[in-house]
């Protein structure tokens, strides 16, 4: 793949960096947007971190800060993948790329459309393939996790987390009132039952399980009461907090799938 042509990412959190990873290793160009202040939980595995530390990597990329879209475009041809600032998405309609991806995983369509470029691919709930892009990407846990679907829709969200070493949503954890939040544990910490991990205000989050912790909202950043801030992992790989996880490899592979089918015409549902 010739490095002049450009796939613009929507997002850059885990999922999205799983993707942007593997296709940058394909001889992609990638240039990833995201918000002012992110509030990415596995942030040693999401490029969105270059947005507070100017440059960041995973297993061997790195990406950087662009100010403009001519800066993410050069940087972007330079060997690293970009990351701008860009709520709007105004970059898509600024540079002509070939491929975009909306990989915000926000359950819903927050104005991607199939035009945006020659190709567009959406991930998970909330996108239509046919409609609204030309092909979606599942990415609920199980026999269908990475499946290229170019008729129809992911399958729903079911709000429950997905199952790491027989837990779910006690393995979450979840701010219990608003406010600024506080870490006063870093991600790759071993941890036991009830000890204390972050802390809103004066009220303590605790860890529900044991195990290691594999990803922790950036200190400083408010957050609202039930938010999702924390995860631990109950395997207690240290290096599964510092790696693309299963789950983003998967989906990578489902939207490298989707781009070579599809560029050779193919259709399926």
């Amino acid at each position: 793949m010739p490095r002049d042509e450009l796939v613009i990412v929507r997002g850059a959190g885990e999922m999205a960096t799983g993707v942007a990873h593997r296709l940058f290793r394909c001889g992609y160009s990638v240039i990833m947007t995201e918000l002012a202040t992110p509030t990415v939980i596995r942030r040693q595995v999401s490029f969105a971190e270059a947005v507070y530390e100017t440059k960041h990597s995973v297993e061997g990329v790195t990406a950087c800060l662009a100010q403009t879209a001519r800066d993410a475009v050069a940087a972007a041809r330079s060997g690293l993948v970009a990351v701008v600032v860009d709520p709007q998405g105004a970059i898509v309609d600024e540079l002509a790329s070939v491929v975009f991806i909306d990989a915000t995983l926000a359950k819903k369509n927050l104005g991607t459309k199939i035009a945006d470029a020659a190709l567009v691919i959406g991930l998970g709930p909330g996108f239509t393939a046919g409609v609204d892009v030309h092909a979606v990407v599942e990415t609920q846990r199980g026999h269908y996790l990475g499946r290229v679907i170019t008729q129809g829709q992911a399958a729903p969200d079911t709000g429950i987390p997905g199952d790491i070493g027989g837990y779910r949503e006690e393995r979450v954890l979840r701010a219990p009132v608003g406010g600024v939040f506080k870490t006063l544990k870093e991600i790759g910490c071993q941890v036991n039952p009830g000890e204390p991990i972050a802390k809103v205000g004066s009220d303590l989050i605790r860890a529900g399980i044991g195990g290691v912790i594999r990803g922790l909202l950036r200190g400083g950043l408010t957050v609202f009461p039930g938010m999702k801030v924390g995860d631990i992992d109950p395997r207690g790989d240290r290096e599964y907090c510092f790696t693309i996880s299963d789950k983003a490899r998967a989906v990578a592979g489902g939207v490298l799938e989707a781009i070579l089918f599809l560029q050779r015409g193919g259709r399926h549902a």
